[in-house]
């Protein structure tokens, strides 16, 4: 049996700022946000409708330029009141993994090309990024339609395809952005699952954003944004 490792930080944010425009114009969408999260756990970001929730997401995924903190990801730090890298991109596919609420699969590739077309990006020969796509989706438990297009799956297998997709890379941090949003109850609850096993089998960090309700006890821990301030930290102590 594996020995699991002890959890150490993979995400650490201090002092993260964002705001968008000047002077009067000026919005402030994130004020001095420190956090951490780490291997193992899958953490919530909650609250209203223009709180902060999905700035916050895309400034952890290299996605949008804060204006001022400090940021480390994987043990490294990236930003400290500037990006301490040069090509964001090849880090995001070093780094991190995008879950979204749609799972925006291409229509014109089966679930196996969809999850192999991030391994052709990184470089890897077809037929080694074709069998490793085929696994991802065995461990995802949906390998039995790994033939099968997009408008063929069930909104529960697509997203699972669009999981598999975000794995590619073996990324330690995993950024879902109302992964289960379009799901029913049964549907939320098998892919929340998933993203718990994988986040203690692969030592991961997942961070989600999400309004749904039906998910919040596959929770470790729930962070609560208001007017881009993080108003409370909330365990949940999931089974």
């Amino acid at each position: 049996m594996q020995e699991r490792l002890k959890p150490h930080a993979l995400v650490e944010l201090k002092g993260i700022s964002k705001h968008f425009g000047e002077g009067e114009t000026r919005v402030d969408a994130l004020r001095d946000i420190t956090l951490t999260v780490s291997s193992g756990e899958v953490v919530g970001l909650l609250g209203p409708s223009g709180s902060g929730k999905s700035t916050l997401l895309n400034v952890i995924g290299a996605i949008i330029d804060p204006n001022e903190g400090w940021m480390r990801l994987d043990g490294e730090v990236v930003y400290d009141n500037r990006w301490l890298r040069r090509d964001l991109r090849r880090m995001r596919l070093e780094k991190i993994g995008f879950i979204f609420q749609f799972h925006n699969l291409l229509p014109f590739l089966d679930a196996t090309d969809n999850v192999a077309l991030v391994y052709h990006l990184a470089g890897v020969p077809r037929d080694e990024a074709i069998r490793r796509s085929v696994d991802l989706l065995d461990y995802l438990q949906v390998g039995h339609r790994k033939h099968a297009m997009p408008s063929q799956l069930s909104g529960g297998e697509a997203q699972r395809v669009a999981i598999a997709r975000a794995l590619a890379n073996k990324p330690r941090i995993i950024l879902a952005d109302e992964p289960t949003a379009a799901l029913d109850s049964a549907r939320a609850g098998i892919v929340m699952d998933l993203l718990r096993k994988l986040a203690r089998e692969q030592e991961a960090a997942i961070i989600a954003v999400t309004h749904d309700e039906k998910i919040y006890d596959r929770l470790d821990r729930i962070y609560k944004l208001r007017d881009g301030r993080l108003i409370e930290t909330e365990e949940r102590a999931a089974a």
